[in-house]
C-alpha cells in the first residue's frame, strides 16, 4: 500500500518544519510527502532542509491547495491530510495501514486528537511532544469505530473512490474553508465507511498565526453549514444547531473574550451571515470582500 502525506500551508514555515521533522519518526514510512504552499515565504528554506519532500504551489485557499495535492498524488492508494500545525505520533501511518487493510470498505479514516490547541490558546511543539510521550495508545493499532466525519487536521482518504467519483474539496469554501473536511468526507460516505482510528494519534497545536480574521470566520460559521446543507453533504439537523451554537458562544464570550480570540469580530460576522441568509445573498465566497 502506497500512502502519501499531504500538507497545505500558509505563513508558518517554522511550525511546518517541526511537523516535517516529526514525520521522520513514523514507524511506517510514507510513500510520498507533498507540501502545497502559496508563496516562497511560506516554506522559506525548507526545500533545502527536507530534500525528500515535494513542494507544490497553488492559489491561496485550503481546498485549492489540497486539490493541488490530489492532482499530483499519482498512483498512491491513500493520502493522509495533515494541518501544518499537527504533530502526528510515530504509529499514525502504521495504524492507518492496519485499519485500511482490515476494513476494505473504509473510505475515510480520521485520527484521535489527544489535545487540540484550536480550542484554547494553542500548544507548543515541546508541549505536544510531552503530551504524546505521556499518552497511552490502545493495545491494537487496528482499533477503529464509526465516526460522523473526518477532522481535517488529521484525516486520510482512500483514493480509489475519490478517483472513481471525481471528488474534490469544494473551492467555493475559500481561505480557511470552514467545514471543508465535513463536506468532502460526508460526500464519500455513499462509497464507504468513515472510521475514527484509536491508534492514529496526535496533537493539533492550534497555532493562531495565519488564521482568518474574526469577522470572516464568524461569517463562515453561519453561512457554510447552511450552504453545505443545501448542497446535501451536511444534514440540516446538524447545520442549524452548528450555526446557532457558534452565534451563542461568540455572543456570550464577547463580554469577556479570550486574549487569542476575536469574539466580537466573530459575532459581527455571524450577524452579517444571518442577514445575508435572510436576504438571499449568502455565499461562502463573500468573506473575500469582508
Amino acid at each position: 500500500m502506497r500512502i502519501a502525506i499531504g500538507i497545505a500551508t500558509r505563513g508558518r514555515p517554522a511550525i511546518l518544519a517541526e511537523v516535517l521533522r516529526e514525520l521522520d519518526l513514523q514507524t511506517r514510512a510514507p510513500g510520498r510527502i507533498l507540501v502545497c504552499h502559496v508563496t516562497p515565504e511560506d516554506v522559506a528554506d525548507l526545500p533545502l532542509r527536507f530534500p525528500g519532500v515535494e513542494f507544490l504551489t497553488a492559489a491561496a485557499g485550503l481546498p485549492r491547495q489540497r486539490n493541488r495535492i490530489l492532482d499530483a498524488i499519482g498512483d498512491c492508494d491513500a493520502v493522509l491530510f495533515l494541518d501544518d500545525d499537527f504533530i502526528a505520533a510515530p504509529p499514525w501511518l502504521e495504524a492507518l495501514e492496519a485499519v485500511l487493510t482490515a476494513n476494505p470498505d473504509c473510505a475515510v479514516a480520521t485520527g484521535t486528537v489527544v489535545a487540540d490547541g484550536a480550542k484554547g490558546p494553542g500548544i507548543t511543539p515541546e508541549q505536544a511532544r510531552a503530551i504524546l510521550a505521556a499518552d497511552t495508545p490502545p493495545a491494537s493499532l487496528a482499533a477503529a469505530h464509526p465516526h460522523f466525519n473526518g477532522y481535517g487536521c488529521n484525516m486520510a482518504l482512500r483514493l480509489a473512490p475519490v478517483r472513481a467519483h471525481d471528488l474534490r474539496f469544494d473551492e467555493k469554501l475559500p481561505l480557511y474553508a470552514w467545514y471543508e473536511d465535513i463536506d468532502l468526507t460526508r460526500r464519500l460516505l455513499p462509497y464507504g465507511t468513515i472510521l475514527r482510528l484509536e491508534g492514529a494519534r496526535g496533537v493539533h497545536l492550534g497555532v493562531k498565526q495565519g488564521r482568518v480574521p474574526g469577522l470572516r470566520l464568524g461569517y463562515s460559521q453561519v453561512v457554510n453549514p447552511i450552504y453545505l446543507a443545501r448542497k446535501g453533504s451536511f444534514p440540516w439537523s446538524h447545520a442549524i444547531p452548528s450555526a446557532a451554537r457558534h452565534c451563542l458562544i461568540n455572543l456570550l464570550r464577547s463580554f469577556k473574550p479570550e486574549p487569542e480570540v476575536d469574539r466580537w469580530g466573530r459575532f459581527r460576522g455571524n450577524m452579517r451571515g444571518l442577514l445575508d441568509l435572510l436576504t438571499g445573498r449568502a455565499d461562502p465566497e463573500r468573506i473575500l470582500t469582508l
